[in-house]
């Protein structure tokens, strides 16, 4: 998940009408630890231990497996920390990482992204240098031949590609809500309503209900703050074209690692496929 410092008015809010001149700009301070002291200095370590142990208390409970606390854990921290690379390189840094108890992540910016493209780039980032995560699990696999193993490949593919599902606040929402708003903001609204309200429910028929209740506050959130972006350069049609790609693309390689985690153990693709989406049923 990402998150940035400035809020974001909504398209049902009052419009800015015409403002006034700007000020006149002042000197920067020349104290360049007084800017410092405005930005974000992140977590403090002693919450943030805390709060992992916690989260994966929490696993633990789900699961009773430890390759499964171990490989969201660490999966988790990859996975923020491709939002955190990508947040660095199109200036909305220096971003930190935060650790929410008993939720998962999140990478915090400094600042907005100049434009929604950047804003899809930095979304679809975590997801995608996630999958990195399961390297070790597969090279243990090989190395020891013990299957248990390939369950770590599995959960890490799994984290990412759940937030990949466009329901605000996960990385899918804002990789295709500027998509489906350059068609008209009506379209972005329905579809984060219908898979938004969808993923709750599924969170509540799998007892998953902090999961749950965290995404419904996190989409009444989103729909009370709406959908209009002063803040950065809307996507181009061509870009739109380009985040559908990548979308697609990440999707398909965190499914590809999912079923490479799985055949070993299920012997056939069929039987790897029928694993993989009952951890998607309702009521699993």
């Amino acid at each position: 998940m990402t998150d940035s410092n400035t809020p974001r008015p909504g398209p049902w809010d009052a419009k800015p009408g015409p403002t006034a001149a700007p000020p006149p700009r002042t000197a920067a301070p020349s104290n360049p630890r007084a800017v410092q002291e405005t930005l974000d200095k992140g977590q403090h370590p002693l919450w943030a231990l805390v709060s992992t142990l916690l989260l994966g208390g929490l696993i633990w409970w789900f699961t009773g497996s430890w390759i499964a606390v171990v490989a969201i854990l660490f999966g988790l921290l990859v996975h923020e920390y491709g939002h955190v690379l990508a947040m660095n390189a199109y200036g909305m840094g220096p971003a930190r990482i935060y650790v929410v108890p008993f939720v998962g992540g999140m990478a915090k910016a400094q600042r907005l992204a100049e434009s929604e493209w950047h804003g899809v780039l930095v979304s679809l980032a975590g997801p995608a240098f996630g999958l990195l995560a399961a390297i070790p699990f597969f090279g243990l696999y090989i190395v020891t031949g013990q299957g248990m193993w390939l369950e770590g490949v599995f959960y890490i593919a799994i984290l990412n590609l759940l937030n990949l599902a466009p329901a605000p606040p996960l990385d899918g929402s804002k990789a295709l809500g500027p998509v489906l708003a350059l068609i008209h903001p009506m379209v972005e609204k329905v579809a984060m309503i219908l898979v938004g309200g969808g993923v709750v429910a599924w969170g509540i028929s799998n007892g998953s209900y902090i999961f749950a209740a965290f995404l419904g506050f996190a989409l009444y959130g989103h729909l009370r703050r709406g959908h209009w972006r002063p803040e950065g350069r809307r996507l181009t049609p061509a870009e739109a074209g380009r985040s559908v790609g990548l979308f697609a693309l990440t999707a398909a390689a965190c499914f590809g690692v999912a079923l490479s985690g799985l055949m070993p153990l299920a012997g056939s693709l069929d039987q790897a496929l029928a694993i993989g989406t009952s951890y998607f049923e309702f009521g699993g």
